[in-house]
């Protein structure tokens, strides 16, 4: 008989067009030192400024809306500039891991972020689902206007 807690794996994945190559694309969204700069959740990383590659490590300061946190990263998967992997790991929903893939398009790239938590302890309610489509859906809005206005 087993006593293993229920998990329950989540995934958001949200894409959007812009108007550059992937390359472009990929050493921005790749450098943790810019997340702040789109992500509102984001708010300091330690690390160097630059994109990351595999193997390499960061520390972000993130913040729920109940409390602030500390994820550490390690880049899992880089593949310039097609794919790009980090995972951190949580105490209160599991591992979250990040995945960007960078499609060529005749009119610049299509920028997917994909994120997942494979093991949560419990399902997400409908209004945190909401919350991270609209917060991961302002972040793409603000790479591609970042990005298109250099």
């Amino acid at each position: 008989m087993t006593t293993d807690t229920p998990r329950h794996p989540f995934q958001r994945s949200h894409s959007i067009v812009i108007a550059t190559d992937p390359a472009t694309v990929f050493d921005y969204v790749s450098n943790p030192k810019t997340w702040p700069e789109w992500l509102a959740s984001s708010h300091e990383l330690e690390c160097d400024n630059r994109p990351m590659r595999f193997g390499d490590t960061f520390r972000e300061h993130w913040s729920t809306r109940t409390a602030p946190v500390v994820l550490d990263w390690v880049v899992i998967v880089c593949d310039h500039p097609r794919q790009w992997i980090g995972i951190t790991q949580t105490d209160f929903i599991g591992p979250i891991v990040v995945h960007y893939q960078f499609d060529p398009l005749p009119e610049g790239t299509r920028f997917t972020r994909v994120m997942r938590n494979p093991s949560r302890p419990k399902p997400p309610t409908d209004e945190m689902i909401a919350r991270m489509d609209t917060e991961s859906m302002q972040g793409l809005e603000n790479i591609k206007r970042i990005l298109e206005a250099r």
